[in-house]
Formats: C-alpha cells, structure tokens, sequence
C-alpha cells in the first residue's frame, strides 16, 4: 500500500510540474529531439527529411500529451479546434495573395526579378502547390504547436508583442540546423550558415509577430496561422527570384503594414491574445478586451 501511496504521489508530482511548465517541458523535450535528429542526419551525410518529420510528430505528439496530462480530453481538443476555424472571410485574400506579389514587388525593385520561362500562369500554380504541399503536410500541424499551444500561452500573459517575440527566440533555435540542409554538414561553409542564420533571425519576430495578430483577429485560427507560415515558405520558392531573399524583406513589409492598420483602426499593435488558445484550466488574464 505504501509503495502504491508513493508511486502515486510521484505521478502527481510529475503532472502537477507539466501542468506548471507546461512551454518548457515541451521546448526542451522538443528541442533535443530536433538538435540531436537533425544534427546526426547532417553529420553521417544523410537526407534530414525523415528527421524533420520526426520533428512535427514529436512536437505534436508532446503537445497532445502535454494537453492530455494538463486537461484530459477536453484539453487536446481545445488544442486542435484552431484548425477548424475556417471562416476567415476576405482574409483569405490576405493570407493567399499577399506574401507572393509583395515578394514579387521586392524582387523588381531590387533587380532581382527572372522572367519566368513558362509564363506568370506557370509560377502561380507552382505557387499554389507549393503552398497547399506545405501547409498539409507539415505548416498546420506546425502551427498548431507553435501558435495554439506556445505562443498563445505567452499572449494571453505577455500581450501580442512581448508574446510573439518570445515565442520568436525557440522557433529561431530550433531552426538552427536547417542552415546546412541545402548543402549539406561539409558543403556549407560558416559563412554560409551564419548569412542563413541572420536571415532566420530577422525574419521570426516579424513572422511570429504577423501570426500573433492573425491569432487574435480569427479568435485563435490555428489554420490561418498555418496558412500564413506556408505562404511566407511558398513565395521564397518562386523559381523567378534570383537569390532566395527576398520573401524577407517581403514579409518585413507586411508586418508594419499590418501594425500600422491596427493602430489606425483603433486596434492595439502591442497588447492582445486569443482566448480560446488560453487553456481551460488556466484563468483568463485581466486585459481590457478591447485590445484584443
């Protein structure tokens, strides 16, 4: 009976440490897995593809466990209703339309614009593809961890802008490795994966940022979160831009331009979260609601 009374004080104490750090356990069981994964497939010369799908089923799957642990059943369906939020409206323009053509703007104003040897039908369907591949096979379910289950949790206590940016500093770190998937561990100089490094670094805080406010606008729509995110992937792909970059500048634009409409609209560019990512058994914070 003792041995029973002890077994079961430490499960208590495990669930009781989960459901307090609830980002943390996820990050370092995430990250580990993802460094350690993607880090071997690099150095033995290997595709890192299957490590990166390990990623999404690892994070998703400690995210569902987490929930589970926190708040049974009702928890891990709380987690993935943001995917069956589909009714954005005119959003849809925004999430679709805007990242390629800003993209397309900046590439022309910088030089940097190929014609396209096929013709512009061609390189809206590769577009579209690229898009739709990516957010089915691997950005919702990404965003779903990132937005739903992180940064929602750090909105609903930091407010937009100190949450988006702190859930921009591990989604920056897990992303490291990715510097040398292209080429590969002996084929990427540090120059190399330093530029791709910056560049990953710029670009997060805006991205987290611009998803931030798609979270509170769509009451927590993790599938336009996961929308955006394959956007932003599927316009730096467009085989017209020489050099690969200019979706960053792109997406820099958009962001201040959505900023900029917030606050002339009496929204808040600072402040703000999406309820329905706060998890039930957690008290909702005091904050004005309208500065969601």
């Amino acid at each position: 009976m003792r041995t029973i009374d002890i077994d079961d004080a430490v499960h208590g104490e495990r669930r009781r440490f989960v459901a307090r750090h609830p980002i943390g356990v996820l990050l370092a069981a995430g990250t580990a897995f993802v460094w350690i994964t993607q880090m071997a497939s690099l150095l033995a010369g290997v595709d890192v593809m299957p490590a990166k799908l390990g990623e999404l089923v690892v994070l998703l799957g400690l995210a569902t466990w987490i929930s589970a642990r926190v708040g049974g059943r009702r928890e891990v369906n709380r987690l993935f209703a943001g995917l069956r939020r589909w009714r954005l409206g005119r959003r849809y323009l925004l999430l679709i339309g805007a990242m390629p053509l800003i993209t397309l703007a900046v590439a022309a104003a910088t030089g940097t614009l190929r014609s396209p040897t096929d013709g512009w039908a061609a390189v809206a369907v590769t577009y579209l593809m690229f898009l739709v591949l990516g957010a089915v096979t691997g950005n919702l379910w990404e965003e779903t961890v990132w937005a739903g289950f992180v940064q929602g949790r750090l909105m609903a206590t930091r407010g937009l802008l100190i949450g988006s940016l702190l859930t921009a500093v591990p989604f920056f770190l897990m992303h490291l490795p990715l510097a040398f998937e292209a080429d590969g561990w002996k084929g990427t100089s540090w120059r190399d994966a330093t530029i791709d490094w910056a560049l990953i670094l710029l670009a997060a805080p805006f991205l987290r940022y611009l998803i931030g406010t798609l979270l509170i606008d769509t009451g927590g729509s993790t599938l336009a979160a996961g929308i955006l995110h394959a956007s932003f992937n599927a316009a730096g792909a467009m085989a017209v831009l020489a050099g690969g970059w200019q979706q960053i500048p792109a997406l820099i634009v958009l962001t201040v331009a959505v900023a900029v409409y917030r606050v002339r609209t009496g929204l808040s560019a600072t402040q703000g979260f999406a309820p329905s990512l706060v998890p039930a058994t957690e008290p909702l914070p005091v904050a004005d609601p309208a500065t969601r």
